[in-house]
């Protein structure tokens, strides 16, 4: 998705980097209301041969179809009222939709090189980030722990 470090940092370290950043902005994303959050998830992730997503250029809109786990997220995201699901192809798709939709949080999901890449991204635009790891990476076939992404997108301040 975005490749912009010439020599990859080790997945270990790209791991420690995530987890730090997500418990750094955990309560802060708490706080976010639903309608003021935005969900990337990485083509990757698409069943490509039954997938009805519709092509927007740089990204996909999920229509839900049930062929991937990317229609059951979306699906949950729509019923919690957030700002947007998006399916990016690439990274500079993740600073135009950021730029245009203007949310105060971000999930994305993906390996941990791009999860760190994205999080430093919306971290430079000020944006409060939370990141959920592939289970299964990869340029295809890709796989996530719904758990996971379903404990964030529907986390909230117990204030």
């Amino acid at each position: 998705m975005f490749c912009a470090r010439p020599n990859k940092t080790s997945e270990a370290l790209n791991k420690k980097i995530a987890l730090k950043k997500n418990a750094k902005m955990a309560a802060a994303f708490a706080g976010v209301p639903f309608a003021e959050r935005i969900v990337f998830v990485p083509h990757c992730m698409r069943n490509v041969a039954q997938c009805k997503a519709e092509e927007k250029g740089s990204y996909y809109l999920c229509k839900e179809c049930n062929r991937c786990k990317i229609g059951t997220i979306s699906a949950k995201c729509r019923e919690l009222g957030y700002k947007g699901l998006y399916i990016l192809k690439g990274g500079r798709t993740l600073e135009k939709l950021i730029g245009e939709m203007r949310p105060k949080a971000v999930i994305g999901v993906a390996c941990y090189f791009e999860g760190v890449q994205g999080m430093e991204l919306a971290e430079k635009g000020k944006l409060i980030v939370q990141f959920v790891p592939l289970t299964k990476d990869g340029c295809a076939d890709t796989d996530v722990n719904l758990e996971d992404v379903f404990r964030l997108v529907e986390k909230i301040d117990p204030r």
